[in-house]
């Protein structure tokens, strides 16, 4: 079954659209430009990532607050983490 999640998960991310990450920014209550999630679907499309390599996903946050800023990474990565929490998928990412 994790196999499946993980792969759900992976997909999700690679098919976020634009409209999505700006939906999403002002739901969550950060702020980006329309270039800063242009900048963010061009770094996902043009990496592998893996959001369930601590490694992987380091890294994709410190490239994001490259894009954006260290507040908006900041506040993404604790985002994730209380998603991971409240879906109760935190052995997922161990």
């Amino acid at each position: 079954m994790s196999f499946f999640i993980r792969e759900l998960i992976k997909s999700k991310l690679n098919e976020i659209t634009l409209n999505d990450l700006i939906h999403y920014s002002k739901q969550y209550g950060f702020s980006i430009t329309e270039t800063e999630a242009k900048q963010i679907l061009l770094y996902i499309r043009n990496n592998e990532l893996d959001p369930f390599d601590q490694n992987n996903l380091e890294k994709m946050f410190q490239d994001l607050a490259q894009i954006t800023n260290r507040e908006t990474a900041i506040k993404a990565q604790k985002l994730f983490n209380e998603i991971i929490s409240s879906y109760g998928l935190g052995h997922l990412f161990d």
